[in-house]
């Protein structure tokens, strides 16, 4: 499976940015998928992530402001971000599992994009 994140780019706060992540050589309809940020000297951390059945989490940062979403027609996955805040500034990676249950740990996905920058300024 291959992913292609895309969207990323420069905000003011208080902007809105939705980034996509398309999936190539497999149907995701069946997978978990997720989006994680990360900051230099930081782990990677989930910030919401779907199941293959469309049961949804947020990380408390971001909840009411980040909606996952998912088109398995397009075999693509969606992250509307708004309000979007400094803090928030990271690269962004969309992850897909072989099983559709999703985690909160990064080594239990198994495929990865290639991250894309968002950069919120105050």
């Amino acid at each position: 499976v291959q992913l292609q994140a895309s969207g990323g780019g420069v905000v003011q706060t208080g902007g809105s940015l939705r980034l996509s992540c398309a999936a190539s050589g497999r149907t995701i309809s069946s997978s978990a998928m997720g989006w994680f940020r990360q900051t230099p000297g930081k782990e990677r951390a989930l910030v919401a992530a779907i199941s293959s059945g469309g049961s949804i989490y947020y990380a408390d940062s971001v909840k009411g402001r980040f909606t996952i979403s998912r088109d398995n027609a397009k075999n693509t996955l969606y992250l509307q971000m708004n309000n979007l805040k400094p803090e928030d500034t990271a690269v962004y990676y969309c992850a897909a599992r072989s099983g559709g249950v999703y985690y909160y740990i990064p080594s239990m996905y198994d495929y990865w994009g290639q991250g894309t920058l968002v950069t919120v300024s105050s």
